[in-house]
Formats: C-alpha cells, sequence, structure tokens
C-alpha cells in the first residue's frame, strides 16, 4: 500500500458474548475501503487479554498480548472507536486498552461510532472524549450513532437503511482524514513531546 496513505485503526470495543460490535465496525470498514487515502486495520479487542490491573512488570502472557495490539496503535495515523453504552458510559475493555498504552495516543484525532438503546451510546462516547484528551489525542466532533441498532442490520451484517448512516460515515472519514493528514505533517517538522 502506498506510505503516503493514512492508517486508521478502527477499534471493536466490546468483548462479549454476542455483540454487535464486529457487525458495525464491518459495515465501516466497508465504506472507509472505498476510500484511496486511508489503509484500515481492524483491532478486535476479543483477541487480546488486557486485565484491569495495571502493573510495571507485565507477566510473559500480558507482554506477549501488548507486544500484538500496541505496534499496531503505534503506526496508526487516527483511530476509529466503536463502543456500546453499557450502564451510561463505555465496556472496560476499552478502558483497559487505553490505560496500557500511552504515547501510541499521542497527538493523534480519535472518531467515534457508538450504538445503543435510545441514547444510541452517546453517553460512552461523551465519557470517552475527555480520557482520550487526556492520553494527548483529539476527538473530531463527527460520530455515526445508531440508536437500537439490533434490528437495523440484516443477517449479511448490511444496513437496510444506510443512506443516513453511510453519509455520517463518510463525515467522519472527511474529519479524521483532513486532521490526521495535518497531525501527520506538523509532527513531521515538530516531534510531539507530549
Amino acid at each position: 500500500m502506498s506510505s503516503d496513505r493514512i492508517r486508521v485503526a478502527v477499534i471493536i470495543g466490546s468483548v462479549r458474548k454476542g455483540r454487535l460490535g464486529p457487525t458495525i465496525a464491518n459495515w465501516f470498514t466497508g465504506i472507509a475501503g472505498q476510500r484511496e487515502d486511508l489503509q484500515i486495520d481492524l483491532v478486535d479487542l476479543a483477541d487480546y487479554d488486557l486485565p484491569n490491573r495495571l502493573t510495571d512488570e507485565p507477566g510473559p502472557e500480558l507482554t506477549e498480548s501488548l507486544g500484538k495490539v500496541g505496534p499496531r496503535l503505534a503506526e496508526a495515523d487516527a483511530f476509529v472507536v466503536v463502543t456500546p453504552e453499557y450502564n451510561h458510559s463505555y465496556p472496560g475493555s476499552l478502558k483497559a486498552l487505553i490505560d496500557w498504552h500511552t504515547v501510541e495516543w499521542h497527538a493523534k484525532p480519535v472518531g467515534f461510532i457508538s450504538y445503543g438503546g435510545q441514547a444510541g451510546g452517546i453517553r460512552a462516547v461523551e465519557h470517552l472524549r475527555p480520557i482520550f484528551s487526556e492520553a494527548h489525542a483529539m476527538t473530531i466532533r463527527q460520530t455515526v450513532v445508531f440508536h437500537q441498532p439490533w434490528d437495523q442490520f440484516d443477517d449479511k451484517g448490511e444496513l437496510r437503511n444506510p443512506t443516513g448512516a453511510e453519509n455520517a460515515a463518510k463525515a467522519l472519514l472527511d474529519q479524521l482524514a483532513w486532521w490526521a493528514g495535518a497531525l501527520v505533517e506538523w509532527k513531521a517538522r515538530h516531534p510531539y513531546s507530549g
């Protein structure tokens, strides 16, 4: 792939059995994959066992897991977090991912796709914004929100009424690409010290 493409890590934040996150993430990466300016890396947190207890001396299994996900985050120029809303917030698996990594988030834009009941996961996103800010990341305004999403996708993972969500996804990607491009260019001239 061309080296001038913006590398976007799309993170599936839920690890629960029966989760809808992979369906939504696959739908989104299908749209993002149509763009010639982006290179997409789908990161599923169910593939990594990141405990909530932080330590300065991780054991061999945790070191191996961190060694698999950390470089993927470090290589990304931008992130899109696909998150459900659990108890008016985001899943603990996302918090563990954020807390186990530091410089991987620095000076990079983060976009959000949320899903849930009537609120559509918006409360999860609003809780994640200050956390990513503290991690030296920059969240973008545009989001994709799925209210009551369980019947919106067919058996093949396609949206039954795609127009609104597709337009929102394209707007998110436009903002994300703009910010990522600007930050990559600026960091090349002035490395970010955090």
